[in-house]
């Protein structure tokens, strides 16, 4: 047998897509399954951004751009954040996604066996490009008293001396939980103090539905954000994001995207443009209170059903929830509920170790109508159990 890179041993598969697999050979067979599964806005992109691509097209821009990403797209993303705070265009990559901005940064930073300090429960593939990239990420266990984030006591508790860097993500994906400014500027002060790098992942930003919350961009123009085109604005297949890098990791960075990627997809980020237009953002924002309407709608009723949902969580669009008066083996009970009640959620342990077996995520990034349907299942299956 041929041999196999040793990395590919700790990084672990999405045990939501072999759900999401199940649930797509159901649909094919005539069974209704409600999804609330998907991590990705249920709208389409917005017409004004198709109309941006569909005009890319057919003017032949379909060249590549320069490495960091076209310079209008870089001027306009750095002129959506909020005067005063607003970053250098040069300083803005654009990316293949988020996650293209997370390859960036990581092969920038990490030398192997260098640690990352990351929340627990948190994206599973933040863990697993550390580890791509020989580093060490160190999940840190998180619940409702910290509101399922972390701050800098934790930092400070858990930092050694292999320590390079520490991951946040606000608003949390799975939780949807927020990092307050004030929390956000002591963690910043705290990594700084203790000679590292703080990342943060923003890409839920524009998804906050109580309160004001700045970009970390407000405590430091030495932190790095990932951003993105797929939550927010929609673009989810279109496959772009960006980074705000530090100045001096501009060459480093952009010595990368040459080699990793190239450049980013060319009618994508001529689409994107758009996004910032008047009509799309009137658009972006009324889909945003929808969202908002659906969790609204979601969280008292699955805490009725008996769902434990201790943090209202202020954004994104999921409810991470634990399921363990119900369950012990929230695997086996997401697989239970979708094969007996036709409802796709995912397991809690796509996002980690800390009492995965006890939570599940629920997405409600799908109508009310059909939120309305799988509570309606969800009850139906716990009276039948």
């Amino acid at each position: 047998m041929k041999p196999f890179a040793r990395r590919l041993s700790r990084i672990e598969p999405f045990h939501v897509m072999d759900i999401l697999a199940r649930a797509r050979a159901m649909e094919a067979q005539g069974r209704s399954i409600v999804h609330m599964e998907i991590g990705e806005p249920d709208f389409p992109t917005a017409e004004g951004i198709v109309q941006a691509g569909i005009e890319a097209l057919n003017a032949g821009r379909t060249h590549y751009t320069p490495a960091l990403g076209l310079p209008e797209l870089r001027a306009a993303i750095a002129q959506s954040y909020p005067a005063g705070k607003r970053p250098d265009p040069g300083r803005i990559v654009i990316t293949p996604g988020a996650s293209g901005a997370l390859q960036l940064i990581f092969a920038a930073l990490i030398n192997s066996g260098d640690q990352v300090l990351m929340a627990d429960p948190g994206y599973p593939c933040n863990r697993h490009f550390v580890r791509l990239f020989e580093g060490e990420p160190v999940t840190i266990p998180v619940d409702a008293a910290t509101n399922y984030q972390l701050n800098a006591e934790l930092i400070r508790r858990y930092w050694t001396k292999n320590t390079v860097a520490v991951l946040l993500a606000s608003p949390s994906n799975p939780t949807g939980t927020v990092i307050s400014d004030r929390e956000m500027a002591e963690i910043t002060k705290t990594v700084e103090q203790l000679g590292g790098v703080l990342i943060v992942d923003e890409i839920y930003h524009g998804l906050i539905y109580a309160g004001e919350v700045s970009s970390a961009l407000a405590h430091s123009p030495e932190v790095f954000i990932i951003n993105s085109f797929s939550k927010y604005y929609g673009m989810t297949g279109w496959r772009l994001g960006w980074l705000v890098a530090p100045a001096e990791y501009l060459p480093a960075i952009d010595k990368l995207a040459q080699n990793i990627f190239l450049a980013s997809s060319t009618p994508a980020q001529y689409a994107a443009l758009a996004a910032f237009t008047p009509a799309v953002q009137h658009e972006l924002q009324r889909r945003r209170d929808i969202f908002r309407e659906r969790r609204d709608f979601l969280l008292p009723a699955l805490r009725a059903l008996g769902f434990v949902i201790p943090v209202v969580p202020p954004g994104a669009f999921y409810l991470y929830a634990d399921c363990s008066h119900f369950t012990g083996d929230s695997h086996d009970f997401s697989l239970n509920l979708l094969e007996r009640a036709g409802v796709a959620i995912t397991p809690g342990l796509d996002f980690g170790s800390h009492r995965a077996a006890q939570h599940v995520r629920f997405s409600y990034a799908n109508t009310i109508e059909n939120l309305r349907a799988g509570v309606v299942r969800i009850r139906d299956y716990l009276g039948g159990n």
